[in-house]
């Protein structure tokens, strides 16, 4: 029989478990499903197989099931970053390479093909951060092409494993803020004109054979064909950074000449400006809610209160623009609800409306039954600062609560003077 472990973490005890166990159950926790079945007092989470088995309120006398004591802890569903380069870059200015960044090549004219699922590595540091803050899955892609696009982005799990694409090719991202133009001949003017041509070769392209021996007389390379393809189709998010009214408003119209997109602007910063019109026309936005400061002349509308007015007028939002630090996505969405949004909102900006944005809430972003155990127990409220993860459990597999940041701690707390600190390991 395995060994039985003891979680004593922050000073409070959850009950014994059995490492490899299959069949878990939570017991006595506020559960917030974010789903149908709402927020359940006192509830019971059943896991088996790695999947959600059942949530039910009370606590059932239960056989065959290894049981967490959560008596006063608070339940989620795992969080979910919404952008991120997690695996392609540990520290961007090492002497490594960073696979977060491309120069031109060949292969692509817009950036259009290039493929993160290739590049990213479980073992990134930053994994083990974000994971044990309560984060076990992420969109990723790269930040910097210098092209028009920036390569196709994958959906990973955060989880202990060597595997951790959930999803290759899931969504393409451009920008046509500052930034955007800079890259694109300086001026929105080419930036839009190379946009609008680039979708319109990849339309045109839809149902054609476009192998080395046909004939093809497009500008694009047959790979960014062949990578734009399912964005035109409207099969992959589209995710294009605007900042500035004037930027969005120019999404909003691209979407109206082609509402087959599946379109997601990320930054919004001035989004609260045309809150209504990305309502009307089902355009969701990821927010870096911290924006408060004219960084730009794109940003001169920066508010702290842009995701509740978002919301307020019906776009789905979501959080989580970071990469070193999205752990502290919770801590933003705290943030967004002190200055406007709901709390339900600012939890499911963290979960189910980042699943329903990349169409994978059928198995991640919420607690129901059939879905992926990506559970998370807090000591508390998780938009509360003071709080954080107890316990974290990815596709029901218990992970051990130990980063990098985190042996760095436990190594200066008790300093052992009989040798030098730099030949202790912890």
């Amino acid at each position: 029989m395995n060994k039985l472990i003891i979680y004593s973490l922050l000073g409070s005890m959850l009950l014994t478990h059995i490492v490899d166990a299959k069949n878990i159950a939570i017991v006595g926790a506020k559960v917030y499903t974010m789903s149908s079945q709402g927020t359940l007092e006192n509830a019971t989470v059943l896991i088996k197989d790695g999947k959600i088995q059942k949530i039910m309120e009370g606590e059932p006398a239960l056989a065959g099931y290894e049981i967490i004591d959560a008596k006063g802890k608070v339940v989620t569903p795992g969080l979910i970053g919404a952008s991120t380069t997690l695996g392609l870059v540990d520290v961007g200015f090492s002497g490594g390479t960073n696979d977060s960044n491309s120069s031109l090549t060949s292969i692509s004219k817009t950036g259009a093909a290039f493929d993160v699922s290739y590049a990213i590595n479980p073992d990134s540091s930053l994994m083990a951060i974000a994971r044990i803050e309560g984060v076990t899955t992420a969109a990723t892609s790269m930040g910097s092409t210098g092209q028009l696009f920036s390569g196709q982005g994958a959906l990973i799990s955060l989880g202990d494993v060597s595997e951790p694409v959930i999803q290759a090719r899931a969504f393409i991202s451009t920008r046509v803020g500052n930034s955007g133009a800079d890259t694109m001949g300086g001026s929105r003017s080419v930036l839009w004109v190379s946009l609008e041509k680039a979708l319109a070769e990849a339309k045109f392209a839809i149902g054609k054979s476009l192998t080395p021996s046909d004939e093809w007389h497009g500008e694009l390379s047959r790979a960014d064909i062949a990578a734009l393809v399912p964005v035109v189709k409207g099969e992959i998010p589209l995710l294009v950074d605007a900042r500035r009214a004037a930027d969005i408003r120019q999404v909003i119209a691209l979407k109206q000449r082609q509402p087959q997109l599946n379109i997601v602007i990320t930054y919004a910063t001035e989004g609260w400006r045309v809150a209504k019109e990305l309502a009307d026309n089902n355009i969701p936005v990821i927010l870096d809610p911290e924006a408060n400061l004219p960084f730009g002349f794109d940003q001169l509308g920066s508010t702290l209160k842009n995701a509740g007015r978002l919301a307020a007028a019906g776009v789905k939002v979501s959080i989580g623009m970071e990469t070193h630090n999205i752990r502290l996505a919770r801590q933003h969405a705290g943030n967004a609800v002190a200055n406007g949004l709901s709390w339900n909102q600012g939890l499911a900006a963290l979960t189910i409306n980042v699943a329903k944005l990349y169409g994978i809430d059928d198995k991640l972003g919420s607690l129901e039954v059939g879905k992926h155990a990506d559970v998370v127990i807090w000591t508390g409220d998780p938009l509360e600062v003071t709080e954080s993860a107890e316990l974290v459990l990815i596709a029901g597999e218990i992970i051990e609560m130990h980063s990098r940041q985190s042996k760095l701690r436990d190594r200066y707390l008790q300093l052992q003077t009989g040798k030098r600190m730099q030949y202790v390991r912890p």
